[in-house]
């Protein structure tokens, strides 16, 4: 049963948020200082506090209340957000609010009343919709991207969900996926005529779309009859596995399958002494967590229930904390790859700062998502790196602009290359 959350859900929380701003800094036990000390790049980019978590729950209290009607500020305030999660991360640490869900009803709720989405993302949708990618292109290239080497089964346990970036625009990380996967003696399938995960739909609050898309790419995966599904993209990776769930009113364990991104995979692979890194890399690098990856990806917990006095919830309710997000694997082998010098940022793990390109910002307002990947390469500069890492394309699209614009002299890579390069499989070329 369909069961998308409804602003009303949420009046509790907006209602009870007392303006601490856990939602806007790293908490004081791990700040290193003022410069990296803020993690919401949305009130540090446009500092009025509309533009915070609690700005923005005051909005959509008063909305319910009829206080506030749209405006263009309103909606401006609503959508330059990357939906990155760190207010969540942060306001668990001391109230057990749900910032999160409550900025992502706010925008289903503002496109419900016609107000929205934005123009790009009405584009972008209208691409789902015309040629199921997020680029409106051909949907007959999607599978454009294999070369006369890769030799997915036609049917197998494992499935291998490509995604619209690697499908179309970053190519060269599918085909690196897929050798390590056949590398490591993996026998996966693909999915015949594989769509858009969705995560472009739900992040803009266009939810009737994104539950259609939802139901197709769920019928699919039934009918190939695999019980595994791997990708190599953060969003998607996010979405087939805390998204679907939530709407379909779920908990993460009762979808009937598996989501693996391609470091848990290579992680296990690594510590079964089932695949071996022979090739240095030498490089010194640090790990950006893409947010979908890290603190957006504990798997969804369904709770219904009710709220009596003080607050107290009957059943208790299990809380999504960022804090079991996928962390440690990309650190384990990016540390295994012989000649790397890992260094670690001041922000990472659950209090990472974005790379800007989420939540719908890098299509509607790509100077706010390149001014937050800037920032990222300025943190990962003054550790020292000569190189941001990521795993996910759409955080290494983001970082490589940044890094041209800047002309700076970091690169940016997708982890794939790195494990492709490490294990001398083609794909991994720096």
């Amino acid at each position: 049963m369909v069961n998308p959350p409804k602003l009303e859900q949420y009046q509790y929380d907006m209602e009870r948020c007392i303006h601490c701003g856990g939602c806007r800094w790293v908490d004081h036990i791990y700040t290193p200082g003022v410069r990296f000390g803020v993690k919401c790049p949305s009130i540090a980019r446009f500092e009025f506090d509309e533009y915070a978590a609690y700005g923005r729950e005051e909005i959509g209290l008063a909305l319910l209340k009829g206080e506030l009607d749209y405006s263009p500020r309103f909606i401006d305030a609503v959508f330059q957000c990357q939906l990155c999660g760190a207010c969540d991360a942060g306001c668990k640490r001391n109230l057990d609010l749900e910032p999160l869900l409550t900025l992502e009803t706010l925008r289903a709720r503002c496109v419900a009343d016609g107000q929205g989405p934005l123009p790009a993302h009405k584009k972008v949708a209208d691409n789902i919709a015309k040629t199921h990618n997020r680029y409106g292109s051909p949907h007959k290239n999607r599978p454009q991207w294999l070369a006369d080497d890769i030799k997915p089964a036609a049917k197998a346990d494992m499935l291998y969900f490509v995604g619209c970036a690697s499908s179309y625009t970053a190519t060269s990380l599918a085909q690196a996926t897929a050798r390590i996967l056949q590398a490591s003696g993996a026998e996966f399938m693909l999915l015949g005529g594989e769509e858009c995960c969705g995560y472009p739909l739900y992040a803009t609050g266009q939810v009737d779309a994104f539950i259609k898309q939802m139901e197709r790419n769920l019928e699919a995966l039934k009918k190939s009859g695999a019980s595994t599904v791997i990708v190599n993209c953060a969003e998607c990776y996010k979405t087939w596995r805390v998204d679907y769930p939530k709407v379909l009113g779920k908990s993460t364990a009762d979808m009937g399958f598996t989501v693996m991104h391609i470091v848990e995979y290579v992680d296990q692979q690594l510590k079964d002494g089932k695949i071996k890194f022979k090739n240095p890399v030498e490089m010194k690098l640090t790990y950006h967590d893409s947010c979908n990856l890290g603190r957006l990806s504990e798997p969804s917990i369904y709770w219904e229930g009710t709220r009596g006095k003080y607050g107290c919830l009957e059943p208790s309710k299990e809380y999504r904390r960022g804090t079991y997000g996928i962390y440690q694997p990309p650190r384990d082998i990016l540390a295994a790859i012989p000649g790397v010098e890992l260094v670690e940022m001041y922000r990472h793990h659950e209090n990472t700062w974005c790379c800007g390109a989420g939540g719908g910002v890098r299509d509607a307002n790509k100077d706010f998502a390149l001014w937050t990947a800037q920032d990222r390469l300025e943190e990962a500069q003054d550790v020292g790196a000569e190189a941001i890492v990521s795993a996910c394309p759409y955080c290494k699209e983001n970082f490589s602009e940044a890094i041209k614009n800047g002309k700076e002299k970091l690169k940016a890579y997708d982890i794939v290359e790195l494990i492709a390069q490490a294990m001398k499989v083609r794909g991994g070329k720096r």
